[in-house]
């Protein structure tokens, strides 16, 4: 059987890597809790590589409640110390304290719209944006909707959601899809989108 295509970045990692490229990267996301998940794995690989986050992913889902925002909403700074000392997740205060505000940021959210999903998929009118890229250096960092999304989120209170933390985001819950287009997941990825 013929090897499938990928894009370049998820190649020659490892195992890990590829399987998520594989089975995650791109594919939308319609559920609070992942939406979450993401979140917290993003904001935490700010200055990091993803392929360290993918290795500490389980964990963040121990230290983090298995990913559940009302729990981690329930976080004092005891929790945080504790997760300080926690060898399994990266341990930097200013991300550790950002995943609880935003957890209580997410609950706000989530009252206000009824779910995370109804209020973030509105950034993309509903349906993800297929891109056409050819080449791995013509996809963006960010983009106008992660922009717009990265803004209200601050001004929400949210922390560590930069345009290009939130563009990430956007392409790991699959409102983008930026797998280029002769890779095998594209198609995939394609369903119910509107082509950019």
């Amino acid at each position: 059987m013929a090897e499938h295509k990928r894009c370049p970045w998820s190649e020659g990692v490892d195992q890990l890597y590829l399987d998520y490229h594989d089975r995650e990267w791109g594919v939308p996301v319609h559920d609070d809790r992942r939406h979450f998940e993401f979140l917290v794995l993003e904001g935490a690989q700010a200055g990091l590589s993803w392929r360290t986050i993918l290795r500490k992913r389980e964990g963040y889902r121990r230290a983090f409640a298995d990913f559940d925002p009302e729990r981690v909403a329930r976080f004092n700074k005891r929790s945080v110390e504790r997760l300080m000392g926690d060898a399994g997740i990266v341990r930097n205060r200013l991300k550790i304290e950002s995943a609880v505000a935003n957890a209580r940021g997410f609950l706000g959210v989530r009252e206000e719209f009824g779910s995370f999903c109804a209020y973030i998929w509105r950034f993309v009118d509903g349906r993800p944006v297929v891109n056409r890229w050819r080449r791995q250096q013509d996809v963006p960092a960010t983009s106008p909707e992660s922009d717009a999304l990265s803004r209200d989120l601050k001004q929400r209170g949210f922390n560590f959601v930069g345009s290009t933390i939130i563009y990430a985001h956007m392409q790991a819950t699959g409102l983008v899809n930026d797998h280029l287009v002769d890779c095998f997941r594209y198609g995939a990825c394609r369903g119910g989108a509107t082509e950019s």
